[in-house]
């Protein structure tokens, strides 16, 4: 098979952002958790030297940004090895702890080991918000003083919110402590119903709702004092060109940086989530292998580029329904993971999109 076969709507694209669960193990016990965690240990859990291998293969061709992720990533005992080794490759690594192992000591270790930023989730404004959704009494005061010992340690940390009902309402104040609290940026990040949020489908945002949040982020943008920016909300994309384009703007880096760069759904075409076993998927929460990297000899560059659902992901005109031949589908192409949660069909048209495309094919 030549490269034009292989790859017939051009050569793949570099991935950009791998995401790395590199262990499922985990104290806290999340009503959204896509995993479903609890505190493992959790057998066969790549070794040491397979995550080095997998490392290895990764920066022979790219230079992503690794968030090491979990469950809570600090359990492993083996974190500040796996960390300087992607260091050391030239890939810049980041870090996604629940935030009671983050105390100053191991912000500096953090940094020593050249880990370049931390993500903290909030997922209320108060303790009693916050705890209720994490389920683990005194977990809003784990997060507030690991943002201080990383602040302390001069390490950066961002701040993510899943949103649900919930906590919808609480917007507003927890993005004013996110900057209170100094941090970097603020990610809010729309509700997959994957693990165990699948039981929160009486808190899932409806479509409607969703639009309003996501023009809510669109207002915010300029006005703060942080980089602000939604994650599993491709319909962002879409909000954000329409309403420039109603104001008589057009949406090009120069005026938008990243929200002219970034497109909505990534997976699998510069995003990647590698589980604790070594299963390649699009992201965290669509649960379709594309590659098991220990059957691979831990050649991930080789299922980046010929895993058939990556190569799905790459080509929107295919998907189905309005995503296919929607506009903007080149700029948000839908939730997949949520596509695949609610039809059992990751490349059906986006269900919680509330928009109709001008003209269908």
């Amino acid at each position: 098979m030549n490269d034009a076969e292989k790859h017939p709507h051009g050569p793949p694209p570099l991935p950009r952002l791998i995401a790395w669960e590199v262990t499922r193990s985990c104290r806290l016990d999340c009503r959204h958790c896509r995993a479903a965690a609890r505190f493992g240990p959790y057998e066969n859990e790549l070794s040491t030297e397979e995550c080095f291998r997998v490392l290895d293969n990764v920066a022979s061709f790219c230079k992503p940004i690794v968030i090491l992720t979990g469950g809570e990533p600090m359990l492993r005992e083996d974190i500040w090895d796996i960390a300087r080794r992607g260091t050391e490759l030239g890939l810049r690594m980041v870090m996604a702890p629940c935030g009671e192992m983050v105390t100053e000591e191991a912000a500096r270790r953090m940094i020593d080991c050249g880990i370049r930023r931390i993500s903290l989730s909030l997922d209320g404004a108060t303790a009693e918000t916050h705890d209720a959704f994490r389920r683990v009494e005194g977990s809003f005061d784990s997060v507030m003083q690991a943002a201080r010992n990383a602040r302390a340690a001069g390490l950066e940390f961002q701040i993510n919110t899943t949103i649900t009902r919930r906590n919808a309402g609480e917007l507003d104040a927890i993005l004013r402590l996110a900057v209170e609290i100094g941090a970097a940026a603020y990610h809010p990040f729309l509700l997959v119903p994957t693990g165990r949020g699948r039981d929160l489908a009486d808190e899932a945002l409806s479509p409607e709702e969703y639009e309003r949040v996501l023009n809510w982020i669109y207002e915010q943008r300029e006005s703060q004092s942080i980089p602000f920016k939604p994650t599993c909300a491709p319909h962002y994309y879409r909000i954000v060109r329409q309403r420039e384009k109603a104001q008589g703007r057009s949406v090009t880096p120069r005026t938008h940086g990243l929200d002219a760069m970034t497109k909505g759904c990534m997976g699998g075409q510069s995003f990647a989530f590698i589980s604790h076993i070594g299963k390649v998927q699009i992201c965290g929460f669509l649960e379709v292998e594309c590659g098991d990297l220990r059957a691979a000899n831990y050649d991930f560059k080789t299922i980046w580029e010929t895993s058939d659902v990556f190569r799905a992901m790459r080509n929107p005109d295919e998907y189905g329904g309005r995503c296919g031949y929607c506009e903007y589908r080149r700029v948000c192409g839908g939730c997949r993971a949520r596509a695949y949660a609610m039809t059992g069909d990751y490349l059906a048209e986006e269900p919680f999109c509330v928009y109709q495309p001008i003209a269908k094919k």
